[in-house]
């Protein structure tokens, strides 16, 4: 700094973060300029009256912010002279953009390899939103639950939780499995996890080294594959048909894991046949792998009874079922439950108690007393009834503003539809989400679930968020929008007859009609 500078200090270059104190805020202040070389080892820090003149501070925080910056050994005082930046103090390089940064490992250069998630990336400040995963919102329900929690809080300790899960809500969770799912599992089989994301992780680690071989359907949902590809797996797709995972496409020998929906498969909606299920089973078997069922909404089922999970049908303890309350409660509540088979409980185990020690035990205890009571049994069918109505007008709706346009994947259970197009291009699926978006509504193109693209684009609508007035205002937009795009395609149909009389080639792009 020039001396005229650290005379008057008028321009003192200081702005504040507007986080904490004021004394706090300074000391940070001060200490970017001094890591950062603008104020050099030795150099004088302004007097306290005058830097709290120039701040607008009171003198009393300016003398506490430069006790913090002594506490760092950052500055020293004087007597007679002030306080000064220590000397012998070198300024940090400056900060290197990420770019520029090599990744510090290989699971690092996995992660970046990835672009932006097109499931966990949506904007928030639309007024109809159909993404999925979102559970319909019910105020009793939470009124209930936070009494629970009240509960909880008196009855547990405040020790570290069990590396497994609370002992009543694994025991809860085995009569419920087993009434609900056909699942029969002990208690030291069952696991509590933060949610799905976590128990595929858990699970890497315990299952695999880098470069196993792992089976994913096709389409799948993204942030398992992403999750499995970020540990080091390499990645094999299976294609879906209207039956579940093509299960005669497995190869014999190789993979070590596969990971499955069969109950309800994410993102397609279809059923895995039991035909397909006991094949997949022995498959499983010959080879010498494990399976994951991730069973994430089996529970929401229009007509009949829920099919029983592929677990149920397991005689040779290969399935791993994984569960989670996201759907069926609330997804900021962050719990699952993994079913182990007995050899994998004892590896399992290390991987949880290396990774978190486990899961909140009061949010654990309120949920076993929510499970132990059936309440959440009973909460499950006023969800039924809720997502059954606006599944029903979400239909409706679609069939009478878009009977043309559309073909919807009827799959009769879930929290979502799959909604395809007859006659648009992906390029008017991209220009079709945008002008949504303008609009204020949320949709969602389920092509980036698949490896292979499908046949046409498509939607994956989410319903359970929103009430039947409006699914209805979200359909009459959506509708709205196809108008536009289909408008403006017409506006150059003229051209293009134009250049087909004159003896052009036909253009490759379909037109909306």
């Amino acid at each position: 700094m020039r001396t005229k500078r650290q005379t008057t200090y008028e321009d003192f270059p200081l702005t504040l973060d507007g986080h904490g104190g004021l004394p706090e805020q300074l000391a940070r202040a001060l200490k970017r300029m001094i890591l950062g070389g603008l104020l050099a080892a030795g150099a004088p820090l302004p007097p306290t009256r005058e830097l709290a003149r120039i701040q607008g501070v009171s003198r009393e925080t300016v003398v506490v912010a430069y006790e913090l910056l002594s506490a760092e050994q950052l500055v020293v005082a004087r007597q007679g002279s002030g306080t000064h930046v220590l000397e012998g103090l070198s300024a940090a390089a400056p900060a290197r953009s990420r770019a520029t940064v090599r990744p510090p490992s290989r699971f690092a250069a996995r992660a970046r390899s990835f672009g932006p998630s097109s499931i966990a990336a949506q904007p928030h400040d639309l007024r109809y939103n159909l993404h999925y995963g979102t559970p319909a919102q019910q105020g009793d329900f939470y009124r209930s639950w936070r009494r629970k929690l009240s509960a909880a809080a008196l009855q547990v300790g405040c020790g570290y939780p069990e590396v497994a899960g609370h002992a009543a809500l694994r025991e809860a969770l085995c009569d419920y499995l087993a009434r609900r799912r056909g699942v029969v599992a002990s208690p030291g089989q069952v696991f509590i996890v933060g949610g799905t994301q976590q128990a595929l992780t858990l699970l890497a680690r315990t299952l695999l080294e880098e470069g196993d071989t792992v089976v994913l359907e096709d389409p799948s949902y993204e942030l398992a594959l992403r999750s499995l590809t970020v540990h080091g797996a390499q990645i094999l797709t299976i294609p879906v048909d209207q039956q579940g995972l093509q299960v005669d496409q497995l190869p014999g020998r190789g993979p070590k894991l596969a990971l499955v929906t069969p109950s309800h498969q994410f993102p397609s909606g279809v059923t895995m046949s039991l035909e397909r299920r006991l094949a997949l089973l022995a498959w499983a078997r010959r080879a010498g792998a494990w399976i994951i069922e991730d069973d994430y909404d089996s529970e929401f089922r229009y007509h009949g009874s829920p099919i029983p999970a592929l677990r149920s049908l397991d005689l040779h303890d290969r399935v791993i079922y994984v569960g989670s309350f996201s759907k069926t409660m609330f997804p900021s509540m962050r719990l699952g439950y993994v079913v182990c088979p007995e050899p994998l409980c004892e590896d399992f185990t290390f991987a949880k108690k290396y990774d978190d020690l486990g899961c909140p035990t009061i949010e654990q205890a309120a949920l076993a007393t929510f499970v132990r009571s059936r309440q959440f049994e009973r909460h499950l069918g006023r969800q039924m009834r809720t997502l059954a109505e606006r599944r029903g007008v979400l239909i409706e709706e679609l069939r009478r503003l878009l009977p043309r346009e559309i073909l919807i994947e009827d799959t009769n259970a879930g929290m979502h539809l799959v909604v395809w197009f007859t006659r648009l291009s992906y390029a008017d699926i991209d220009t079709l989400v945008i002008a949504a978006r303008e609009k204020g509504l949320g949709i969602y193109p389920i092509h980036p679930s698949y490896t292979r693209r499908p046949p046409r684009p498509g939607l994956l609508m989410g319903f359970a968020s929103l009430g039947p007035q409006q699914l209805r205002h979200s359909v009459l937009l959506l509708a709205t929008c196809l108008r536009d795009l289909r408008s403006a395609g017409d506006q150059h149909l003229p051209a293009r007859r134009e250049s087909r009389a004159a003896g052009s080639p036909r253009s490759g792009r379909r037109r909306v009609n």
